[in-house]
């Protein structure tokens, strides 16, 4: 029996070549669509999944009342964390680390290499597994100096991924430090990243920063007892908390590991979803092409009912039930299922790798893995009884006396259905493309907003406290190249957040106001150099420090009070003492940190002795890679010791949209991966169409009709479809992308213009699709086509 079915099944697939094609290939168009998401979500979804513990470490995040809103920082204390481990029931270990990668200069046998890592507590190395090839964690920092590296740093700085626990190596150009632990590289999926690890005391020697309430410079994780009340550790946490002068009126936020990558994002002080309403909507999208593929299938199976009728005649004319006849249509939709997989296979393993420099990821097929393996014979399992349900269910009613009569069978039923799936079709197509040139939208919208400075031609370059004292030359120098137009000294990328404090105060100054200010050092020409314009009052003019002028930006100018800032004053506490600042100039607002925010209070201190970076802005008519070779030359004339570090400012601001990019382009190759599984349907419903209307045809044009009015004719019942999903897909796209723009503070208008292009592009595509069978039907001799009918 089942041998018999398995040879009708490719008999039918051999003589109806063309549907079977376009059943296949859509098919495996579909599973490669999904199968490519599901790695990307199974890449997502195991972040930090390396670490036993995930469970029950926690990152500890500070709510700030700030600026009449409630802002969530990763800023934390120093004392939060051993008050924690000592104070609160179910915390059982914590740990302290600088925030994010700190950059240093690494030199072994004049070999220098810049590599980030982590000034931490000893109590890293347990709470995230560093798994110790060489040294011991008990040993690691025995001495202040110590220096533990990962394998693919010691493969950096020694050219060898072991044997290097006793080396030494200069750091910075200032410091011998020893290596004295070699662990294991940390997997890529990981949130916690770093090239090496030192002593926590070596980043704050020389004062007791690590001891204060009020200085937020620190992450702080936590291990809790598994199965430990959460709530009640943030509870005894914010009492903790707000019994300190300092932090009165904080409260924490406890982020379970599991969250880090996934759940980050914050609003008023609550999680506001992060990187998985991505992974959610995808995972949607990767359901909705699939489910195209599987109407593809439904639809053409159906509208080639009629060739195999006589066949459902006979069989049911010699006994056979209407659930053998099920069976065997369902198993016909396996098989090709099955097929289509096979090609998907050979599909996947071929654009893997331009998917992957799409989504910065390296993906692997890997059939060999249970999970994938039993994703693919689910996949194949599941399109092959979805897609082949209908059309069994259709087939399987068919009367065999009506049949066997010759008979036409009643196919009103089916042609609803039919046409109901393509609407389904398309509407999720031209939703798939409005929603992807909304997002286009979006981003070009914030990148193209007037940021208050100007990022293309600004280079940023890294330097040293003898390139800062000796700055007057090294700018004289630049300038001489004729590859620099201006450059000026800041501690701080115009495009970050910086340093801030909360600590400032000015006359009138309401009690109750918490703000926080961002502070910039910079020196003279900063303004210029970034493109930024003075509104009021006066620039830096001195080279050396002038710590008592500063400036400010109108953000902190609405805050100060009405009436122009310039000549007011401000007000910071040191010690004992307060610091005053004469306000000398007013600066125009810009827009940093949150691309798509509003500027926050800036406060400009003309302090070059406190700055890091070379802003250059450099000659737009001089070749970028000329231009670099002379200001190299120049950097390491006056910074020898130190390679030539430098990035581009308009990168950087590129690099600030990673979400947003990566979710204009997947969602642009799936739009267009939707339209091609619906083109491919209509194709085969248009070449069925045409074939039942043969005859049909051929009277027309011996009647008079011409080519055109035969294929406006044979066009117009698709384009109807086409208009019917237009009126479904227009409210829902816009009701969908209208939601999501609620994210953003800065955002764009939906304009007509783009349902406009939607349907125009809708049209375009379904015309083209259903052209040539349409123009191959209407050029038909006339009389061929009534003999052959």
């Amino acid at each position: 029996m089942i041998t018999n079915y398995l040879k009708t099944a490719l008999r039918n697939l051999k003589k109806n070549k063309t549907y079977s094609f376009l059943n296949i290939f859509g098919l495996s168009i579909g599973i490669v669509c999904t199968s490519l998401i599901l790695l990307w979500v199974e890449s997502e979804m195991s972040y930090n999944n390396y670490f036993k513990e995930k469970d029950n470490t926690h990152l500890i995040k500070f709510n700030w009342s700030l600026n009449n809103q409630i802002r969530t920082y990763t800023s934390t204390p120093g004392p939060l964390g051993p008050t924690a481990m000592a104070e609160v029931p179910g915390v059982t270990s914590f740990c302290r680390s600088t925030e994010g990668l700190s950059t240093s200069l690494f030199n072994y046998q004049n070999n220098p290499v810049y590599s980030g890592g982590r000034y931490v507590d000893t109590s890293f190395f347990r709470m995230f597994e560093c798994h110790f090839l060489e040294g011991s964690p008990t040993t690691a920092f025995s001495n202040p100096h110590s220096l533990v590296i990962t394998q693919r740093t010691a493969e950096k700085f020694f050219k060898t991924p072991n044997d290097v626990v006793g080396k030494t190596i200069m750091v910075d150009n200032r410091t011998v430090y020893t290596i004295t632990g070699l662990v294991k590289d940390i997997p890529d999926n990981s949130s916690v990243r770093f090239g090496w690890l030192a002593p926590l005391s070596l980043a704050y020697e020389g004062n007791d920063r690590l001891l204060k309430w009020d200085n937020f410079s620190l992450e702080t994780y936590i291990q809790t007892i598994p199965g430990a009340d959460l709530g009640q550790i943030k509870t005894k946490l914010d009492k903790i908390v707000k019994a300190q002068p300092a932090t009165p009126g904080n409260s924490v936020v406890i982020l379970n590991m599991k969250d880090w990558r996934l759940r980050n994002s914050f609003k008023d002080g609550m999680q506001s979803g992060g990187r998985i309403v991505y992974i959610r909507l995808f995972i949607i999208i990767a359901g909705v092409i699939l489910l195209i593929a599987c109407i593809n299938f439904m639809n053409l199976a159906t509208a080639n009912s009629e060739q195999r009728a006589k066949e459902i005649g006979v069989r049911k004319a010699l006994g056979a039930g209407k659930n053998t006849l099920i069976k065997q249509f369902i198993g016909e939709s396996v098989l090709q299922a099955f097929l289509s997989t096979v090609l998907a296979i050979i599909i996947l393993a071929s654009v893997l790798p331009a998917f992957n420099a799409v989504v910065g990821k390296t993906l692997t097929l890997n059939l060999l893995e249970p999970s994938h393996l039993i994703a693919l014979v689910s996949l194949t399992l599941f399109c092959g009884i979805i897609a082949g349900s209908y059309p069994a269910l259709y087939l399987s009613n068919f009367n065999p006396v009506i049949i066997l009569k010759g008979l036409r069978i009643k196919s009103g039923g089916a042609t609803f259905v039919r046409r109901g799936l393509v609407i389904s079709q398309f509407s999720i197509s031209i939703t798939l493309i409005i929603a992807t040139l909304i997002i286009y939208q979006q981003i070009q919208h914030v990148k193209s907003r007037d940021l208050g400075f100007k990022v293309d031609h600004l280079l940023s370059i890294d330097i040293t406290n003898d390139v800062v004292k000796n700055f007057p030359a090294v700018r004289e120098d630049l300038y001489n190249t004729g590859v620099i137009d201006k450059a000026a000294l800041a501690d701080h990328n115009p495009l970050y957040d910086g340093n801030s404090t909360d600590e400032v105060e000015w006359e009138g100054k309401p009690a109750n106001l918490k703000t926080i200010t961002s502070m910039r050092f910079i020196g003279p020409g900063f303004l210029t150099t970034t493109g930024m314009t003075l509104l009021e009052g006066k620039d830096f003019t001195r080279d050396a420090d002038d710590s008592t002028n500063v400036m400010v930006n109108e953000a902190m100018a609405k805050l100060i009070g009405p009436g122009s800032p310039v000549g007011k004053s401000l007000y910071m506490p040191a010690g004992n003492q307060k610091i005053t600042f004469h306000i000398v100039g007013l600066v125009k607002d810009y827009v940093y940190g949150d691309m798509f925010g509003k500027p926050d209070p800036v406060m400009f201190l003309g302090i070059p002795s406190g700055t890091n970076t070379i802003y250059a802005r450099m000659n737009s008519k001089v070749a970028p890679e000329q231009a670099l070779e002379k200001i190299g030359a120049i950097m390491r004339k006056y910074n020898p010791a130190y390679p030539f570090s430098y990035e581009f400012t308009d990168q950087q601001f590129d690099d600030m949209f990673q979400n947003e990019m990566l979710m204009q382009k997947l969602s642009r190759i799936f739009a267009s991966i939707a339209i091609i599984i619906s083109c491919l349907g209509l194709f085969g419903l248009s070449a069925y169409t045409a074939e039942r209307r043969t005859k049909e045809i051929g009277i027309r044009k011996v009647l008079g009709a011409s080519t055109i009015n035969i294929a406006r004719l044979l066009s117009f019942d698709f384009l109807k479809l086409v208009g019917i999903a237009m009126l479904i897909s227009f409210p829902f796209a816009w009701w969908m992308m209208h939601h999501w723009l609620q994210q953003y503070q800065y955002r764009v208008n939906i304009g007509p213009a783009v349902f406009l292009f939607a349907g125009v592009a809708a049209t375009g595509i379904t015309i083209l699709t259903i052209s040539y069978q349409s123009i191959k039907a209407s050029i038909a001799n006339p009389v061929k086509s009534i003999k052959t009918e």
